[in-house]
């Protein structure tokens, strides 16, 4: 069965990159379309408490979204003009190429396949891992005790394969029950129909965040894989690739450069060249890539540096109670480092 099921997806994502390949082709520059249309469509995860999810009232805010508001900023100069459009994996890596959202800001894995198969990642903006949850009256402690256990997880995601790599390595059993998204994978494990789920450790503490029993359940210690997770554009756009690079990493540079939402108006006068450099004051880094060289003092207003997103979104503050760990910046222990603007 597992042997059957890893199969079907890796068919199903061999269609979608030839899809991908043919609608790249023919899609004219992604930049250009955004700018006249006057509108930045951006593909979002369904329903995930600090990365994509409607409040009480409504308003749909998190990490895909503040990200989403930053590219908007430089781009547009006007971080409201954009349409969410939340969208699970297989509509994602479909609907990219085809003009349905010019970015997926949703959260999904950089992985080779992908890479090569007509869908490029600019940057990563979040570590993550994957691992497994489970309710705490079952037995299952360490991932070693779900042995013969039944996992819950989304079909055609990296999951499916982590499952499999993971328990063939250390000889272990179990049956795996797929799903048309995380969404219907994690209803059903709180439903009781698997023994455990598996997706990224912070798309767990998202899930367990709206959960009203969610001290019913506990995610096991182990991480069993990286995740390196990042936005998403189509290939054969190097324009695009690059703004969606850049406005990422203007977050990133602005924390390391203690550069703030706060601040950021006051530091434009900066006698420091690094400042200067990233606020557009010095050099013509906006103008080559198509955008306004104070494109990164646009998105850090919108939004605030990476440090900020982070706190406002999942940080220690928020339901989802995640520290920085390896998405601290280098200077402090972490991964998470700029590239030089220069």
């Amino acid at each position: 069965m597992t042997t059957s099921t890893l199969s079907t997806a890796g068919k199903t994502f061999l269609g979608l990159a030839a899809l991908a390949a043919l609608a790249a082709a023919a899609r004219a520059d992604v930049l250009d379309d955004v700018k006249a249309r006057g509108v930045l469509k951006c593909g979002v995860t369904l329903a995930a408490p600090g990365f994509s999810a409607e409040d009480n009232a409504g308003k749909r805010t998190g990490f895909d979204v503040d990200l989403c508001k930053a590219i908007a900023a430089a781009t547009l100069e006007d971080e409201n003009k954009i349409q969410l459009v939340p969208m699970d994996l297989k509509t994602a890596f479909a609907g990219l190429p085809t003009g349905a959202v010019d970015v997926l800001t949703h959260r999904f894995t950089w992985t080779q396949s992908r890479d090569i198969g007509g869908l490029k990642f600019p940057k990563v903006m979040f570590f993550d891992g994957q691992g497994f949850i489970v309710t705490k009256k079952s037995k299952a402690n360490k991932v070693a005790d779900l042995n013969n256990a039944t996992i819950c997880t989304a079909q055609g995601s990296t999951s499916e394969l982590i499952v499999a790599d993971y328990f063939r390595a250390h000889k272990m059993k179990y049956k795996i029950v797929t799903f048309a998204s995380q969404e219907q994978a994690w209803d059903a494990f709180v439903g009781k129909r698997c023994d455990a789920a598996i997706n990224d450790r912070s798309g767990l503490a998202a899930r367990l965040a709206k959960l009203p029993n969610q001290d019913d359940f506990k995610v096991l210690a182990e991480t069993v894989s990286n995740e390196p997770i990042g936005p998403i554009v189509a290939q054969g756009q190097p324009r695009w690739e690059a703004v969606v690079r850049f406005t990422l990493n203007a977050l990133v540079a602005a924390e390391e450069l203690g550069v703030t939402q706060g601040n950021v108006d006051a530091q434009r006068s900066s006698q420091t060249p690094d400042v200067q450099r990233l606020l557009g004051a010095t050099g013509d880094f906006g103008t080559k890539m198509g955008v306004a060289n104070d494109y990164a003092y646009k998105a850090i207003k919108a939004v605030g540096n990476y440090g900020e997103v982070w706190d406002r979104n999942v940080g220690p503050k928020t339901p989802l109670r995640l520290e920085r760990g390896r998405n601290a910046l280098v200077a402090n222990g972490g991964l998470m480092m700029s590239v030089p603007v220069r």
